[in-house]
């Protein structure tokens, strides 16, 4: 099946389910880089140069209550990936990017941020997509080791966010990005 139309599987199960390895101590924030906080599940932030992280964890689908009205779409409006190769999965986009890209300890996939959700602004948490109810139930509320293998574009993030500044949870994303983006120019100066 083509990466594109994984989304409209109704048969996928959880054959092939691939379990993440657990993480290791090595992928904790590194001590000689500032230290960015915790987020609400104490979770931390990680500065940017480490890409090597420990993460919380969750799922959704298309089919919850909450993602219905846009159905088997991500926030830029093309369809969520579950392929054998590429995935998608949604973040706070002043944390990860629209456009990060990042590998699972364990397993094979590479994952893009592609999506957002309220409930993940504010916090390091990334959920993962998967195309039903019964696989989003499986992989459940995880601790995994991540690495970031690309970043995606604040600028980006920015441009799809300015026109929905009217929700709460984008204009707190936009407001982010705006703050990260003044405090890289003082710093250039």
């Amino acid at each position: 099946m083509p990466e594109a139309q994984a989304a409209y599987n109704p048969d996928a199960t959880s054959r092939g389910f691939v379990l993440p390895a657990p993480p290791r101590h090595s992928a904790k924030p590194d001590r000689r880089l500032p230290n960015l906080g915790r987020d609400k599940h104490s979770f931390p932030f990680y500065h940017p140069r480490q890409l090597n992280r420990v993460v919380r964890t969750t799922a959704y689908t298309h089919s919850e209550s909450d993602h219905v009205g846009y159905g088997p779409k991500n926030a830029i409006g093309t369809y969520l990936k579950y392929g054998s190769r590429i995935r998608s999965a949604a973040a706070d986009w002043s944390v990860y990017p629209l456009g990060t890209k990042f590998k699972i300890k364990g397993q094979p996939y590479i994952y893009v941020i592609d999506d957002y959700g309220s409930a993940l602004v504010g916090t390091a948490t990334i959920d993962i997509y998967q195309p039903n109810k019964s696989l989003m139930r499986q992989w459940g509320s995880r601790v995994v080791e991540i690495e970031v293998i690309e970043w995606g574009s604040a600028r980006l993030s920015m441009e799809k966010l300015s026109d929905r500044r009217g929700y709460k949870h984008c204009r707190q994303m936009y407001a982010a990005l705006q703050e990260q983006s003044r405090h890289r120019n003082t710093a250039k100066r």
